[in-house]
């Protein structure tokens, strides 16, 4: 070995055995479950489609049983995303353990409402609005009843 050692990035890990889920697991969970809701699939559909039980899908899902490099290659053919889609918006690992903490609960929170059957019926009926100026309208609408400032666009 050389004098010089080439330093090692920290690993970034949160929990340890015995602490529960690791929250990238969960993140990457949380991530997996939005793809496959975006998608309209459950979690029967996919676990046929990639050889494993609903009930573990469930399991990854949560961040309770962490999902091989192998099954995620899969798992990302499936749902038609980049193996990295799973890990976008995860935490720096240079944050602090508590910023990290206090972190995951919004980007949770955003990823629950995000995955609600009300949410994707809403997104896909304003997709099927085939007009573009009665589809902006509508978005404006929305945005204004949501309580946002009404910009107008002149047309």
């Amino acid at each position: 070995m050389s004098a010089t050692k080439s330093k090692l990035a920290p690993a970034h890990t949160l929990s340890r055995r015995g602490e529960g889920p690791n929250p990238i697991d969960i993140h990457v969970g949380a991530r997996l479950r939005l793809r496959r809701t975006l998608l309209g699939l459950s979690q029967e559909k996919l676990g046929e489609a990639v050889g494993i039980t609903f009930q573990q899908l469930q399991k990854y899902e949560r961040g309770s049983n962490r999902i091989s490099a192998s099954r995620l290659y899969n798992l990302s053919q499936v749902l038609g995303v980049p193996v990295s889609y799973f890990f976008d918006d995860m935490p720096s690992p240079d944050s602090a353990v508590t910023e990290s903490l206090t972190a995951l609960p919004s980007e949770t929170d955003e990823f629950e409402s995000m995955a609600r059957r009300e949410t994707l019926e809403l997104v896909r009926a304003y997709y099927r609005i085939e007009d573009p100026g009665v589809r902006k309208r509508t978005f404006d609408l929305l945005k204004a009843l949501g309580g946002d400032k009404l910009v107008l666009s002149e047309e």
